[in-house]
């Protein structure tokens, strides 16, 4: 299926690693040129070499720190004008209400909240003034679920949930579709690093960690690629009547 977007130009955040490098990977096999952004240059820059070697498109990295307003700025300024914005960097830690000090859980919001709502704020002018673009948020589906034990990463996720709808609400009428994604467990590289650990610690064997996946929908966790996929479709004029709308992807999860 042809997306119709080869020649578009994106902007990835968080794009070196996990879901963030899917989404890149599977943007360049469509054609699209590439931004990326995220805070490890040497991981950008094999990112981007990857890519290159499998795509006949531009790959561009800014290392930078998007908890950081000014650095924010910066980024929108070096990239200009861009059709597709993915917001995916980020990611808050697990914890109580007891476990998460202020510190930590500012620290976060900073990266994760305010660093996408500060990248909307800079980018979207730009697709404004020109009626057209597409900004994606890379959310997760705790802000649907609201677990106890991940509650800064509840809260902030079911803000940005709010936060993707009330932009989109009006976005329509500058030609912009603002839409949301919540993936539910991904097998990125730090979650089987953290599954690794579990299944050591559980079972004393590290390679038996694809059995703490087998109470989930299908026997396995999600794969960054499908979210990827999703996120090109979302991107494309296929669905060019699709905003203000939140896709959980989990497969089917309670």
């Amino acid at each position: 299926m042809d997306l119709q977007i080869s020649g578009k130009r994106a902007l990835v955040t968080g794009g070196s690693k996990g879901i963030g490098k899917a989404v890149a990977e599977v943007l360049a096999a469509e054609g699209c040129d590439l931004v990326l952004v995220a805070r490890d240059a040497a991981a950008l820059a094999e990112t981007a070499r990857t890519i290159r070697t499998k795509n006949q498109v531009a790959v561009e990295t800014i290392a930078a720190d998007l908890s950081n307003d000014a650095a924010v700025a910066s980024v929108a300024r070096q990239v200009g004008a861009v059709d597709i914005l993915v917001n995916n960097a980020g990611a808050i830690p697990p914890g109580t209400l007891a476990d998460v000090d202020d510190t930590t859980w500012r620290k976060a919001w900073d990266l994760k909240v305010y660093g996408f709502i500060s990248m909307c704020r800079e980018i979207y002018p730009a697709m404004a003034a020109r009626k057209s673009g597409v900004i994606i948020n890379i959310i997760g589906a705790a802000g649907e679920r609201h677990p106890s034990a991940y509650i800064a990463g509840s809260a902030g996720n079911a803000a940005l949930m709010g936060f993707t709808k009330a932009l989109a609400h009006g976005a329509h009428a500058d030609g912009i579709r603002v839409v949301g994604i919540n993936p539910g467990a991904i097998l990125t590289e730090r979650a089987i690093m953290l599954a690794r650990t579990k299944a050591e610690a559980q079972w004393g064997d590290a390679e038996r960690w694809p059995d703490l996946h087998k109470s989930l929908p299908f026997g396995r966790a999600g794969r960054p690629e499908e979210v990827a996929h999703t996120v090109a479709f979302f991107a494309s004029p296929l669905s060019s009547y699709t905003s203000g709308t939140i896709l959980t992807i989990d497969g089917g999860k309670e």
